[in-house]
């Protein structure tokens, strides 16, 4: 058993420590470890303090350019790790990869882990308006990641890292998401009725919410009868977020039933017979994926890294290409109009997710990395 460390974590939302890595920071913590998690204030921040964790408020703008203001952030961080001088801090999202790293080198801390948690929003293909944040976001990797241990969600995010030399070879982790507690997500049998679709994620248009829209509205034409749903809010913060009234105008037209954000996916996966993702976004593992799999569910997703990860076209479910509509209606219906291959599909889903994909399998590699980091000090 080795002695206690201070683990600090850090994201851009409170949401997402509480969604994505709530686990690593009980695991942490159970294992005799403080644990320290950083975030702005939100929705979930009361929860994250009533699960007994020390949480502290770290107010930034993710969609901030102003230099002044962003200087002052990096600034701000540096107080903050000073002050609570972590053995070890690992960052999450792209703003705190870029400027906890920095604050982190600025007070000589060499024990950081970086999580590329898929490239999101900023290296969403076909957005030139994005090219010069790319490639002031590149600038920083070079200068900031090479230092630090990298833990990649899927291989081509590594590739790519490795071939622009953002990385340095021999600090590169492989760890596919952040875990499917497999005892909560259950395979069931699928409700009788109509056959459900759902697209559960943020709704943000390189998410396809557009897309699969549209394949509900041509499906519908088609004759085909089932029932579209998307699940989740949309994301202020973010730019290509789909407002609100466009959610609305749709549920209140029939083609889609708006069912916002749930609180307990593991009761919403089992009400449906297919989960969509038609996404274009650079996801790293989409959680949605391999929690609507762990649950026995066929799956159609796009031909882009992370969802390749969780798909296996023909196996569990089906990849199609980002934004082809016409691809999408056609994997759509097959599974529609065949229950016997949606059940194969969902027992393949279900074996591939506890091959690869268990809290525990990632929480145990994940654990491994911050040992080889820590060195002497040794975690618990």
């Amino acid at each position: 058993m080795g002695s206690h460390v201070k683990v600090l974590l850090f994201a851009n939302t409170d949401w997402y420590l509480y969604n994505f890595q709530l686990a690593l920071a009980r695991e942490l913590r159970d294992r005799g470890n403080e644990v320290i998690l950083v975030s702005p204030e939100g929705s979930y921040s009361a929860r994250l303090q009533a699960q007994g964790f020390h949480w502290v408020n770290f107010q930034f703008s993710r969609r901030g350019v102003n230099p002044l203001v962003e200087a002052w952030t990096v600034i701000r961080l540096i107080r903050l790790y000073h002050r609570e001088k972590p053995d070890l801090i690992h960052h999450f999202t792209v703003k705190c990869v870029v400027y906890g790293s920095l604050a982190a080198s600025c007070l000589g801390i060499r024990t950081v882990v970086n999580s590329v948690t898929g490239l999101g929003y900023v290296f969403t293909e076909g957005q030139g308006a994005r090219t010069w944040l790319k490639g002031l976001v590149n600038l920083f990797y070079r200068m900031l990641l090479r230092r630090t241990q990298v833990i990649f969600q899927n291989p081509e995010d590594r590739d790519l890292f490795q071939q622009q030399n953002l990385v340095a070879p021999g600090r590169v982790s492989l760890i596919l998401g952040s875990g499917t507690d497999t005892k909560q997500f259950v395979p069931r049998s699928e409700a009788k009725g109509d056959p459900v679709i759902i697209l559960p994620a943020r709704l943000l248009w390189d998410k396809g919410v557009g897309e699969f829209v549209a394949a509900a509205r041509i499906l519908r034409d088609q004759g085909i009868v089932a029932r579209f749903a998307l699940v989740g809010d949309t994301d202020e913060g973010n730019p290509a977020a789909v407002p609100s009234a466009q959610l609305k105008q749709w549920a209140e037209s029939g083609v889609i039933e708006w069912w916002g954000w749930q609180e307990d996916m593991a009761q919403v996966y089992p009400v449906s017979h297919i989960v969509c993702l038609p996404t274009a976004y650079r996801e790293g593992v989409p959680k949605t994926l391999v929690e609507a799999a762990a649950c026995g569910r066929s799956l159609v997703a796009t031909n882009i890294p992370g969802c390749r990860e969780v798909v296996r076209d023909g196996e569990n479910g089906y990849l199609v290409r980002p934004r082809d509509i016409n691809a999408l209606v056609v994997a759509l219906r097959k599974l529609i109009e065949s229950p016997s291959l949606r059940a194969t599909m969902g027992i393949r889903g279900r074996e591939i997710v506890l091959q690869k994909f268990s809290t525990t399998i990632i929480l145990s590699q994940t654990l491994d990395v911050y040992r080889a980091v820590l060195g002497d000090k040794k975690l618990s």
